[in-house]
């Protein structure tokens, strides 16, 4: 059975987190900063998708935030540019 996944986080990092989940501009990004902080206080990844979340997501995704918390960082959390639908037309 493989380990589960945990996180742990700095005083500063988490503070960080604890201010985005509070007072992010985009919904997205307080609901990662809340995953995350789940997960850092010992919740495992997969019950944080389908039951701590205010929309239910699929574990693959909240695993998704976690690798790119733990590769990048608070750089990590925004969505990338270029994701999602591209225009029909051209402006």
């Amino acid at each position: 059975m493989p380990a589960r996944r945990t996180l742990l986080l700095r005083e500063e990092e988490r503070q960080e987190l604890e201010y985005l989940r509070a007072h992010a501009p985009q919904p997205y990004l307080r609901e990662r900063a809340a995953a995350l902080l789940l997960i850092a206080s010992g919740v495992p990844p997969a019950v944080v998708a389908r039951e701590r979340l205010l929309v239910p997501r699929h574990p693959e995704t909240v695993y998704i935030w976690l690798n790119r918390w733990e590769a990048e960082g608070f750089d990590g959390l925004p969505i990338r540019d270029g994701r999602g639908r591209k225009p029909a037309f051209s402006p």
